[in-house]
């Protein structure tokens, strides 16, 4: 038997969201591939604002993704590589969702409609980084057909990254 897909919905951030993914993500086994703790409300108002400038600027960025009651689930969508280690300079497809989404499926579904609107939007291959010990992560990039391409060490933390790539 098929698992329904989830509904979910993908949107450029508010303002307003920035309140809403620091309250999601203030979980720390949420964070704990991204530094292990929650970042503070600040952080989520300037990516938010960051958000909004890329999908004016490149038609995508990082949306806010709602399950099917438009609660705030997280975010998935991309953005260009910008540190000056890994694929710098490409386009990163990312996600994270609060704890009470994983394992539903809404992160695969996300990163699907992203890919589509990717596409859409003429980019012609993306790049996933994800900590080495992110399986749940790793998963995703697997049902999305991305295969393992580069590893990397990150600077800040000493931890092995690894690059997915997919052409579309």
């Amino acid at each position: 038997m098929t698992r329904a897909l989830p509904v979910v919905r993908l949107r450029v951030p508010t303002h307003e969201d920035a309140f809403a993914w620091h309250r999601v993500f203030g979980d720390p086994e949420v964070m704990e591939f991204l530094g292990g703790h929650p970042a503070e409300l600040s952080f989520y108002e300037e990516l938010t604002a960051r958000q909004r400038r890329h999908d004016a600027a490149l038609g995508f960025c990082l949306w806010t993704l709602t399950d099917g009651g438009d609660r705030v689930a997280g975010f998935t969508g991309a953005q260009p590589w910008e540190r000056e280690w890994g694929p710098t300079g490409e386009i990163e497809i990312g996600w994270r969702l609060g704890r009470e989404h994983w394992g539903k499926g809404y992160a695969t579904e996300a990163a699907r409609q992203t890919l589509e609107r990717l596409r859409a939007a003429g980019v012609r291959d993306v790049v996933a980084m994800v900590d080495a010990r992110n399986e749940r992560s790793a998963a995703v990039t697997r049902r999305l057909g991305m295969r393992l391409a580069e590893t990397f060490v990150r600077p800040e933390s000493g931890r092995e990254a690894h690059c997915y790539r997919l052409a579309l």
